[in-house]
């Protein structure tokens, strides 16, 4: 009876396995289709609007194309500390992308020999949150580059040192705070959100950060709460400056407003809503050729975590890689790294100049009204 207990023991672990690695595999097959039917869903190619490219054409607007990398715009990572609804890379605390240190190195070693270079934009995810956010910093700073961090505002109580590193480094800080109103911002950041950015701009003032003369940038993001375009930038600030100045001592030294793309959640928004279609028409109706040569990527270039290249981090979101010139490959790239190009397949960032941009229909958002950037509108 033991011997045959024993031997009835030795087969589990093998038929077991079997199963294991059966169940392993289901599991990832049915994750592959989510994934797929959710690429499915949030697809806007269907929607009745002309393609950008053909816009373009019809105006007489001719191509796309970039003129010179002068920004470097780093996606370090999607772990966040929040799940924001209109973020367009959808990061959140269970959000593992982290950028490698190979490619940062990378990042680096293109950037001491490229003189057309000024700016180092790093987002995220909360981009303190990133073992390489401090040392790219660093670098970056010593290099003589203008460094700006993408702050969520709330990171800064759970990071307490994460200021004074940004002000002694004197790294602009650009915060997202999508109104100066509790409902508002909570609506789409979460319950207690706005109460942890009031503190974290306080903060920032307390260094100096939005003071005038203190040479420390604070510029906040305002992005709408729903399938609306922003008001007038110039006018909004006067209301951010008020209100913020009257109920919170706050001050800041710009405003910056984003229009919504139509992608990932918040194309999820609009679908539930039945508002898909109705957008980009209004993106299309509002259409400005005058916002087209300033649109963000046509000086800079975004990283991604893997050290793959887009054009913007929209692209980005939406899987849009800068395309791989024919027979242009590099022997220094590591396997890991994705099939697109990237940072190992490019000896300067200026390889990158002239060449032209993946455009789809959510470049409209950049293009409606008054344009929309990284910097904010693009027209009067």
């Amino acid at each position: 009876m033991m011997v045959g207990f024993v031997s009835g023991l030795s087969c589990v672990p093998r038929r077991g396995g079997a199963v294991r690695t059966n169940v392993a595999s289901e599991r990832t097959e049915r994750k592959q289709a989510l994934e797929e039917k959710k690429k499915a869903r949030r697809d806007i190619s269907h929607v009745r609007v002309p393609s950008f490219d053909k816009t373009l054409r019809d105006l007489e607007l001719g191509q796309l194309n970039r003129n010179r990398v002068s920004t470097l715009q780093i996606n370090i990572g999607l772990t966040c500390n929040q799940a924001c609804s209109h973020c367009h890379v959808e990061s959140s605390p269970s959000s593992k992308e982290t950028m490698p240190r190979i490619v940062a190195d990378r990042l680096v070693k293109l950037t001491q020999s490229e003189n057309d270079i000024s700016t180092v934009d790093i987002t995220g995810g909360a981009p303190e949150m990133h073992e390489q956010f401090r040392p790219l910093v660093l670098k970056f700073r010593e290099l003589g580059l203008k460094i700006i961090d993408r702050c969520n505002l709330t990171i800064l109580e759970q990071i307490p040192d994460a200021a004074n590193f940004l002000a002694e480094n004197e790294v602009k800080v650009v915060a997202s705070l999508p109104c100066y109103t509790a409902d508002n911002v909570e609506a789409q950041r979460g319950d207690g959100v706005f109460d942890s950015s009031i503190a974290g701009l306080q903060q920032l003032n307390s260094l100096g950060y939005g003071l005038p003369g203190s040479g420390l940038e604070l510029d906040l993001v305002y992005n709408p709460g729903g399938a609306f375009l922003p008001p007038a930038q110039a006018r909004l600030e006067e209301d951010y400056r008020r209100e913020l100045k009257r109920a919170f001592g706050i001050q800041f030294t710009s405003l910056i407003t984003i229009a919504n793309m139509p992608i990932k959640r918040f194309a999820d928004d609009l679908r539930r809503s039945d508002k898909l279609e109705e957008y980009l028409h209004l993106l299309l109706s509002k259409f400005n050729p005058s916002t087209v040569d300033k649109v963000m990527c046509v000086d800079q270039i975004h990283v991604a975590w893997d050290g793959q290249l887009y054009d913007c981090d929209f692209n980005y979101a939406l899987e849009m890689p800068v395309r791989m010139p024919a027979g242009q490959s590099s022997e220094e790239r590591p396997e890991f790294l994705p099939k697109g190009m990237t940072v190992f397949d490019v000896e300067k960032w200026s390889d990158l100049n002239n060449m032209r941009i993946r455009t789809a229909k959510h470049c409209y958002a950049c293009t409606a009204g008054t344009g929309s950037s990284c910097g904010g509108a693009l027209a009067d």
